[in-house]
C-alpha cells in the first residue's frame, strides 16, 4: 500500500512541476509578444507623426 501512495505522490509531484514549467513558458511568451507589439506601435506612432 505504502509503495503506490508514495508512487502517486511522486507522479503528482512530477506533473506539478511540468503544469509550473509550461505555465512560466506560456507566460514569458506572452510578455514577449505584448513587448514586441509595443515596439511596431512605437514605431507606427513615431512614422505616422513625422
Amino acid at each position: 500500500m505504502k509503495t503506490s501512495k508514495a508512487i502517486r505522490n511522486a507522479k503528482k509531484e512530477a506533473y506539478a512541476a511540468k503544469q509550473e514549467k509550461e505555465g512560466r513558458n506560456v507566460i514569458n511568451w506572452i510578455f514577449g509578444i505584448l513587448i514586441a507589439l509595443g515596439v511596431v506601435y512605437a514605431i507606427y506612432s513615431i512614422v505616422m507623426v513625422s
